[in-house]
């Protein structure tokens, strides 16, 4: 019997890390074959070169496509789209995978998205129903959702607005977030090997900073990224910073925070890449996340971290107790680290639980694998019927 090819496309360094147990269960199952495309930031060395993560993993690579990505500007990012439309068409009808698999909401995504639906080949999206009404993401995640046909979100109500878009509900399963599965499957680091990864002391109160572009905000950029520099100096703590994404303006964001980790090398220090590992230690033992990451939602909460989210970007995110929402300025910035920092809320948090760890046993990989190979693809499969919701009203469907 011929295996199911199952086509997973990674192209940053975040996405591959949410993705990486989900590649390994879908290699181990004799059933599947594995065809993995590298793309985006993966391929440029301004944002670390982390294809060399991936080989270092020792996952076989099929395809690079190298798209051109750089993050400079809205056109820089749109040309790279196109760019990249016609070269994962190529590439897709060369491997003719059974299933696509897409992480997310990131814009360059549209370009294997829309490739496939014209090719016809299947696409199973992941973290489809989910808000980020300060972002271009938002658009670009409910257009990856219309272009699906299986759908794993991260909880039920993500799961239930995948069905108010019109997806029929035998397609969109909720299993919770898959990333989450390397918290109970890696062996993290120690805060002494923390350190030693780093060359960065973590015994005083030290900050996580990871702050991005919200795509939709016409404000400054410049001029926030200077407001959240000048809280976190005025807060006293010692601070990591790690690299914007390349979303247009996040080399403006990382052009200021390598200058302020620059002229204060004894406070800050600058990280164009921590890797998975690395990254979640530091949620392991840092004292607070501070900045626009989803990752302060989805992942922090496991940690039972303490975040100040900054402005409109997550807005609209299912969000934990250890979340605090604060509008980007100085001062707001500067009180909620204070109170993210402070024992009494630090303890608040000890029974705190993460609302996209649906199960809590690690196996959210591997429940969509398996539904991956189980599903039936027939003729019908690419086929969608819009399902409409009971009229019901003065009801509101969450």
């Amino acid at each position: 019997m011929s295996r199911r090819k199952i086509c997973v496309v990674t192209t940053s360094r975040a996405e591959y890390g949410l993705l990486r147990n989900l590649i390994d269960c879908i290699r181990a199952d004799a059933r599947l074959r594995l065809q993995l495309i590298v793309s985006g930031t993966h391929l440029a060395q301004e944002f670390g070169f982390t294809v060399r993560e991936i080989e270092a993993d020792g996952v076989k690579i099929d395809r690079r496509i190298d798209i051109g990505l750089t993050g400079s500007s809205g056109l820089a990012n749109v040309e790279s789209v196109g760019r990249g439309l016609g070269k994962f068409a190529e590439v897709l009808s060369e491997l003719r995978p059974d299933l696509m698999v897409l992480l997310g909401d990131r814009f360059e995504l549209l370009a294997p998205a829309i490739a496939a639906l014209m090719l016809r080949i299947p696409i199973a999206h992941v973290h489809g129903g989910e808000r980020s009404e300060g972002a271009l993401d938002e658009a670009v995640r409910h257009a990856i959702t219309k272009m699906s046909s299986l759908h794993f979100a991260a909880t039920e109500v993500y799961r239930r607005r995948i069905i108010q878009m019109g997806e029929s509900p035998a397609t969109v399963f909720a299993f919770g977030a898959p990333g989450l599965d390397q918290i109970y499957h890696s062996r993290l680091l120690t805060r002494s090997q923390l350190e030693r990864e780093l060359g960065f002391s973590v015994k005083d109160p030290v900050a996580l900073v990871t702050f991005h572009p919200a795509t939709r905000d016409a404000g400054s950029i410049a001029i926030q990224v200077r407001r959240l520099i000048a809280a976190v100096k005025a807060s006293g703590l010692r601070a990591i910073f790690t690299m914007a994404n390349a979303d247009a303006q996040g080399a403006v964001i990382n052009h200021h925070l390598k200058a302020a980790c620059a002229a204060h090398p004894e406070r800050f220090k600058w990280f164009p890449h921590l890797g998975h590992l690395r990254y979640l230690s530091c949620l392991q033992h840092l004292t607070v996340m501070v900045g626009n990451s989803s990752s302060g939602l989805i992942e922090a909460p496991s940690f039972r971290m303490p975040v100040v989210n900054i402005g409109d970007r997550q807005r609209g995110r299912i969000r934990a107790a250890n979340v605090i929402d604060v509008p980007c300025s100085r001062a707001e910035i500067l009180r909620g680290i204070q109170r993210a920092a402070s024992p009494h809320f630090r303890a608040s948090l000890r029974r705190m639980r993460n609302p996209y760890d649906r199960f809590h046993d690690g196996r959210t990989s591997e429940r969509i694998k398996n539904v991956l190979r189980d599903v039936k693809i027939s003729s019908d499969f690419l086929k969608k019927r819009f399902h409409d919701l009971p009229n019901k009203p003065n009801s509101i469907f969450c």
